[in-house]
């Protein structure tokens, strides 16, 4: 029984060994499941966290990358719009030109046009001067033929007379015969050379008159162009302390560096440049106007923008040199000559600008050696570089057409242009006929209305000193100067000024005017005498 119990307990033992067994096994299990499960659910949630963080940097990535597209885009429609621009502004640039040249065509057709009935009447009154001297030569010769008989007849008379009268021989009689015939038959002669040298004076001051006005007529264009400013504005007054700086550093290294005097005064809203160098003017002013602008004013700053504007101005000028050598057709023009002739661009001459003062000039010079029978590209040339010595006269002493001269032949110009442009103002002798078409070229495009302008002082005061010189003569009663000066209308007393005495008075005005005054051109004088009878009816 003992046996019994104790192998029952050691079964119950084992059962219950299995049953732990088991029971471990499973709790095991579900424990294993249960971390399992969290293990999974964990993982789940860190998937997530994961795809969301990832979502969220390709939904910065794209936005990144669209903004980086959208400013590459907008960079490449910015250059794209400035690229259509620049070529929008050549082709106006071109269409500019093509239409100024088209114009200029069409003035050179009417200006044939009108030649070809200028040569036709001119044909016309040649044959019809033909018909009159054919005519003259019948009506001489039977002048001579009966001038023969007469004389034939006379001298038979004279013969008979004097033989008879004074018993003369046949030889002395026909001595005195023929010195009576010599005598009257130069004074015909000395009447007809006076004829024709009058004719000859008139027709010929009436051929240069028209070359003249052709000359003007063919070549029109603008007279004045814009003149270099040196009053620089500014945006308020209190731009007038950054620009002087601290103790005056910033206008000290601006003067410096540019060369030209900045005055800053009480005048509101400008800064005034003064120099007498238009192109360090034209420096200075333009990197005034960018230093105002950029708003940055110190010395090393000034320096920069002012050695920036020295090259664009350097390569503006060369530009602008070329561009007029193309525009004059000028070739075969040295590189100095050409970059000299660029700096006239910014030199006046009572407001009218030399560079194309100088264009006109060379085409004025053609047209009217053109009309002589001269070579026009020869002329073309010698007017075109005239007043080059104009850009050296601030640097080289001595007048400007001997500087050019100087300057020209340097570079291997021809001597009838270093003779045209040294004696364009008559400071020496013209050796060749190119030399006073230039000075007439020069007048015309100086003197023509608008295109030159005074002073405001110095236009007054001329106006005056032409008044008190026409009121100056006795028999004057008043005196008005119009057309800007270019004409004084002189009123005379009738009373005590007869006819004759008026064409004294009036050449008498023209010679004073001529002595004491300096103008372009010429002046008219106009001198007017008026009898006016005033009675009444009752």
């Amino acid at each position: 029984m003992i046996i019994l119990a104790q192998q029952s307990t050691t079964v119950i033992g084992i059962i219950a060994a299995a049953v732990g067994v088991l029971v471990g096994g499973a709790a095991m299990t579900l424990a294993t499941r249960l971390i399992g499960i969290r293990a999974i659910s964990d993982a789940r949630n860190e998937a997530q966290r994961l795809t969301r963080g990832a979502q969220n940097e390709a939904d910065t990535i794209r936005k990144q990358t669209e903004l980086d597209s959208r400013n590459e885009l907008a960079k490449l429609r910015e250059e794209h719009d400035r690229h259509i621009n620049d070529q929008r502004n050549e082709l106006k640039e071109v269409e500019r030109r093509h239409m100024k040249r088209e114009d200029t065509l069409d003035r050179k057709l009417d200006a044939l046009g009108t030649k070809e009935k200028y040569l036709d009447s001119r044909t016309d009154k040649l044959k019809e001067r033909e018909r009159a001297v054919a005519a003259r030569d019948a009506e001489l010769e039977g002048l001579l033929s009966e001038h023969k008989q007469i004389v034939e007849k006379a001298r038979a008379e004279q013969k008979q007379a004097l033989l008879k009268v004074a018993g003369l021989s046949e030889q002395e009689a026909q001595k005195q015969a023929l010195k009576a015939v010599e005598q009257e038959v130069a004074h015909e002669a000395a009447q007809i050379i006076q004829r024709q040298t009058e004719q000859a004076e008139e027709e010929s001051r009436e051929n240069s008159l028209k070359i003249t006005l052709q000359a003007i007529q063919r070549y029109a264009t603008e007279h004045t162009a814009d003149f270099t400013v040196s009053a620089i504005p500014i945006a308020s007054d209190d731009m007038k302390g950054r620009v002087i700086g601290r103790e005056g550093r910033n206008i000290r290294a601006f003067e410096k560096a540019t060369g030209v005097d900045v005055i800053v005064d009480d005048t509101p809203g400008v800064v005034v440049l003064s120099c007498f160098d238009p192109v360090r003017r034209a420096i200075a002013s333009e990197s005034l106007s960018k230093l105002l602008d950029d708003g940055r004013i110190h010395p090393t700053r000034i320096e920069e923008i002012v050695e920036q504007m020295q090259k664009e101005v350097q390569d503006r000028i060369v530009k602008f040199g070329r561009d007029a050598a193309i525009e004059s057709n000028i070739q075969g023009l040295h590189p100095r000559i050409s970059e000299m002739m660029g700096r006239l661009h910014y030199r006046m001459s009572y407001g009218q600008n030399i560079l194309r003062h100088s264009h006109e000039t060379a085409f004025l010079c053609q047209i009217i050696a053109e009309e002589l029978g001269l070579d026009g590209e020869t002329a073309r040339r010698c007017g075109f570089l005239h007043d080059i010595g104009k850009a050296m006269d601030h640097e080289v002493e001595g007048g400007h057409p001997a500087i050019g001269a100087d300057f020209c032949k340097k570079f291997g110009e021809k001597e009838t242009v270093l003779n045209a442009v040294a004696g364009h103002h008559n400071d020496i002798p013209s050796t060749t006929p190119y030399t006073p078409i230039v000075m007439a070229a020069d007048a015309i495009s100086g003197a023509r209305p608008g295109a030159r302008r005074e002073t405001l002082e110095r236009y007054v005061k001329r106006l005056e000193q032409l008044e008190e010189i026409a009121t100056g003569m006795n028999g004057v009663q008043q005196a008005f100067a119009i057309q800007a000066g270019r004409e004084v209308r002189v009123i005379v007393d009738p009373a005590s000024v007869d006819d004759n005495q008026c064409v004294y008075i009036a050449r008498e005005i023209a010679k004073k005017v001529s002595e004491e005054m300096t103008f372009p051109g010429e002046i008219r004088i106009t001198l007017l005498r008026e009898m006016r009878t005033v009675e009444f009816a009752k």
